[in-house]
């Protein structure tokens, strides 16, 4: 068995494990996972492959959690995306930072925390999915309810996304933004453009709606999270032709929100302010994720120290960025959650890479965090 990040992580990103396929990622996990005394639970929900794998019967029980799926690779790539090639110290390939780098780094630090301390306390846990790059209903959140149904405890999450920013461990998002998709339809009446008075463009209607909606002031924020936006993505109408006043408009929107709102509070202010406005409307909502937040305690302690110990340097808490799998950890497990992992800077592009040595650290930082919980 090697004891090698990079050669773990180059086995990994070799399979073409493209959303929601893992293609064997999760089998090269578990095979070395079994050698150290963990016990498998294969846990197919749908198409999708994931695992809960559990070393120990007691508490506190600390996780690892993420996931073998990656994003398609797009075009023009200077090296084979899944021919993981090493240059100049970084390692190029698809999923190097999002996040089969960190999967390697989880592996390794854990064979060598094992070996070093076999008589632990408590346990280490693995929730694993092919499921988080796509649209995530068959992955995380089916193996923590099912993990809820046996009565399986968690106390402490990590996921390993890429969460630094300019260096290795200098953030750490101990929370994230919840995520609430709305798809207002808004009537009015079809008619020709010459005649105005025959007609209501739902168009013009929408406008001064619109306008209320950007200038509302959803909440102020609080200490861990800035305040709710709302953004606009899509607005779409009309026939395609210029002499047909339309019937309706259609607007596709989001808010990103933090736990100083309820996703059914802003729906509600939504549509007091539609009607506020005389619309006639419906509105599809479509809640994608709760907001989650884990203050400085525990397991924030355990990274920062580790990151301070490894790397010198003090980390920032940070609640930015989209959704990831910690909004069903969280709330479902009633678990302590951060996420910790490489740079983020070309995690989706083409090119995606990471820097060797920034592996290497990394694992040496879970290696301690682990230390740091269950020593």
């Amino acid at each position: 068995m090697t004891n090698s990040v990079l050669q773990l992580a180059k086995e990994l990103i070799s399979i073409d494990s493209i959303t929601p396929n893992d293609k064997g990622c999760q089998i090269l996990m578990t095979d070395r996972l079994k050698k150290i005394g963990f016990k498998i639970d294969d846990l197919k929900f749908g198409e999708v492959d994931n695992f809960w794998a559990k070393r120990g019967d007691h508490s506190p029980t600390f996780v690892f959690a993420g996931h073998t799926d990656v994003v398609p690779t797009g075009e023009h790539w200077n090296t084979d995306p899944f021919k993981p090639e090493v240059i100049d110290g970084l390692l190029y390939g698809r999923g190097t930072a999002d996040m089969k780098g960190s999967l390697a780094a989880m592996i390794i630090a854990t064979e060598r925390f094992v070996e070093d301390f076999p008589a632990h306390k408590g346990s280490i846990g693995f929730l694993i999915t092919a499921d988080e790059e796509g649209i995530a209903v068959e992955g995380t959140v089916k193996v923590c309810e099912y993990l809820k149904a046996q009565n399986q405890a968690v106390d402490y999450c990590l996921v390993g996304e890429p969460s630094s920013s300019k260096q290795l461990g200098d953030v750490i998002k101990n929370g994230r933004r919840g995520s609430l998709n709305g798809t207002l339809t808004l009537l009015g009446k079809q008619g020709h453009i010459a005649y105005p008075h025959l007609a209501n463009n739902p168009i013009h209607l929408l406008a001064p709606a619109l306008n209320s909606l950007i200038a509302e002031v959803w909440d102020e924020g609080n200490d861990y999270f800035p305040a709710t936006s709302f953004q606009v993505s899509n607005v779409h109408s009309g026939t395609g032709v210029t002499n047909v006043i339309p019937g309706e408009v259609e607007m596709v929107f989001n808010f990103r929100y933090s736990t100083a709102s309820t996703h059914e509070g802003l729906q509600k202010r939504v549509g007091e302010i539609l009607d506020a406005h005389g619309l006639e409307y419906k509105i599809d909502w479509n809640h994608s994720g709760y907001p989650f937040l884990t203050p400085k305690g525990d397991l924030v302690s355990a990274c920062t120290q580790a990151i301070k110990t490894v790397k010198g340097i003090d980390s920032e808490l940070s609640t930015s960025g989209g959704t990831s799998d910690g909004r069903f950890i969280a709330p479902i497990l009633d678990a302590q959650v951060v996420e910790l992992g490489p740079l983020n800077a070309t995690i989706h592009q083409v090119d995606e890479c990471v820097s060797v040595k920034d592996l290497e650290d990394l694992s040496v930082i879970y290696y301690q965090i682990l230390k740091n919980i269950l020593l």
